[in-house]
């Protein structure tokens, strides 16, 4: 998650073009660039080298990481989209080498969910993509063209939302897990798992996730095994969860898995 030294946010020298609208108040880090008709509001803080396209609005308590690329049309901090919203203060927190594309929109956060919405490092968000208020986000993460994540969503490090997918409030998406195009997520996706539908179902293990993310084959093979009992073997999931933890060797991905499913509020996605 995001984790940025003061310093990073002190003024610098940035390049913006003459038709860009930047407040006097607002602090850009050292080498910002600034696109045409960009505006950014007095509360927005930039780290060092982040590029902004043409066309972008920054505004609200956002905080935007160094080394990130906003592309063009993009919307970050403006309020959420919620009618408990009443005005509060509220933060938006971008962590560092973001690709943020274009048209993209994230909001800052409610009261009700802690005030704070939170987007890690070395994210991508293509075209489109939406992150409701009160979301967290972890590092690596991938977010395709339309898809759309409604309030309270977390996602956790590494996971892959498909394009055009749709997620509902308070839902929880595991660590390497990837959802396929056009899902509807009403439900926990597990770790590691590859879901996809309408609704959406698991149907195995991220094989592709794992091998990138260079988890061992005996990790892998582990992990399979906990599959098989989850979601192929017919048992309640209280039961299937007691099968995994007594029949399977535990690494520090099968905890994991079982701790995400045991404090699941929703429920978990099953085949």
């Amino acid at each position: 998650m995001v984790s940025s030294p003061n310093n990073k946010f002190s003024k610098g020298k940035f390049i913006s073009h003459p038709t860009a609208i930047v407040d006097p108040k607002a602090t850009l880090g050292e080498n910002v660039e600034i696109g045409p008709y960009t505006v950014i509001g007095p509360h927005v803080r930039v780290g060092p080298r982040t590029k902004i396209g043409a066309h972008c609005v920054l505004e609200g308590s956002t905080t935007i990481g160094a080394d990130c690329q906003i592309f063009t049309g993009a919307v970050i901090g403006s309020i959420p989209q919620d009618l408990k919203y009443a005005g509060e203060k509220s933060e938006l927190v971008i962590g560092d080498r973001n690709r943020i594309r274009e048209y993209v929109t994230l909001n800052p956060g409610t009261k009700g969910g802690g005030g704070k919405t939170i987007i890690g490092s070395d994210c991508l968000l293509m075209a489109y993509a939406h992150v409701a208020h009160d979301c967290l986000i972890g590092d690596r993460v991938i977010i395709a063209n339309s898809a759309a994540l409604a309030g309270h969503i977390l996602v956790e490090d590494g996971a892959v939302v498909g394009g055009l997918v749709g997620i509902h409030q308070f839902v929880r998406v595991g660590t390497l897990a990837i959802i396929g195009g056009c899902s509807r997520v009403v439900q926990d996706i597990p770790p590691y798992s590859t879901c996809v539908g309408y609704p959406t179902k698991v149907f195995g293990l991220n094989n592709e996730g794992l091998r990138r993310a260079g988890i061992s084959k005996e990790t892998k093979e582990q992990l399979r095994q906990a599959f098989r009992i989850l979601f192929q073997s017919g048992l309640s999931m209280p039961h299937a969860l007691e099968k995994v933890a007594q029949d399977v060797n535990h690494c520090r991905e099968v905890d994991h898995l079982l701790n995400f499913i045991r404090q699941s509020t929703r429920g978990v996605c099953r085949a």
